[in-house]
């Protein structure tokens, strides 16, 4: 088999006799290397995800091999450039081209692409397109007794807040609805993806007024408040999806459905305590996570890997 410049197992470093292991290992590596929120480059980074969804799928695997053994132009299962990672689906409204260096980049507001793709000739769909074109999946639904409507209720805000803030800005996210958390038997009670993103969502609802966030707990009238334990299970989600940059937020809904109520005033961290979960009202989560999305690269990605693993996690 022909070594070339630029084949899917120099991306990772790997021999073309690489185990499943060794490709797992090789990617984690070089994604977190890579990857834009790290200082990597983004170019880099798509490489290192499309050499891994190549290599890890035995069937795409296998024939990228028979392409790669056919000579120093490597081209994927579908017979189009690695730079397919722009190319759109089937069914998209995307033109159909390869990104060429000194063209604009796609951004968040743009029509969807689908990674892998749907039109690839031979290959068999992770999920049916009807079920990847949805924005939302799934709804808050009754689990347990107590405080079982209380608990709907603020679920269905944050719904309805993303519904009508975030997803018409960025047709490519997807919201799903109900998630199993994989740190412990507990529920994630919204996940939102777009592109390499992750945010991973609680929902409180409480009375209006000031209060304080100091990365550990939320304090009111010399109360403290505990908020949903996203920390850990962001920690978990991180694991794995290392290709992914994952964050958690709370967002505190107010009784009389005031977007900026309550007010929620940030106070310095102490040493030890997490930053890897924002607390925001309805406002604040709004703008921070169209922020937070459509900074990351490929914002106008349907990260099909990702989606279908989601979804096979939903209650």
């Amino acid at each position: 088999m022909t070594e070339g410049s630029s084949s899917h197992y120099e991306v990772l470093r790997v021999a073309v006799t690489a185990t499943e292991r060794e490709i797992k290992v090789a990617y984690r590596k070089a994604a977190r290397a890579s990857h834009p929120d790290h200082g990597g480059d983004a170019a880099a980074f798509r490489q290192v995800t499309l050499a891994y969804e190549t290599l890890i799928d035995p069937r795409r695997r296998a024939a990228y091999d028979r392409s790669y053994a056919g000579g120093p132009r490597h081209r994927t299962p579908a017979g189009a450039d690695e730079a397919h990672f722009d190319a759109p689906a089937a069914g998209s409204h995307a033109s159909a081209t390869i990104h060429r260096p000194g063209t604009p980049r796609n951004t968040s507001g743009d029509a969807p692409i689908y990674v892998p793709p749907f039109d690839v000739p031979g290959s068999v769909p992770l999920i049916p397109l009807d079920l990847a074109s949805q924005q939302i999946h799934g709804m808050p639904r009754k689990r347990g007794i107590f405080g079982a409507e209380a608990r709907i209720q603020r679920e269905m805000r944050t719904v309805q807040l993303i519904d009508r803030q975030v997803l018409p800005a960025i047709p490519a996210a997807r919201l799903i609805n109900g998630l199993l958390s994989p740190a412990d038997n507990s529920h994630i009670d919204h996940a939102l993806l777009s592109g390499y993103r992750l945010a991973l969502i609680g929902s409180m609802l409480l009375p209006k007024g000031a209060y304080a966030w100091d990365g550990n707990t939320l304090n009111h009238g010399g109360r403290s408040i505990a908020p949903p334990q996203l920390a850990p299970v962001v920690r978990r989600m991180q694991d794995i999806f290392p290709e992914l940059n994952v964050t958690g937020w709370t967002v505190v809904h107010s009784p009389d459905g005031n977007l900026h109520e309550p007010v929620i005033d940030h106070h310095r961290r102490a040493r030890g305590a997490s930053d890897m979960v924002q607390v925001v009202n309805a406002a604040g989560l709004s703008r921070g996570l169209k922020q937070f999305l459509a900074g990351g690269p490929a914002p106008n990605t349907v990260n099909l890997p990702v989606l279908a693993r989601l979804l096979r996690g939903m209650h």
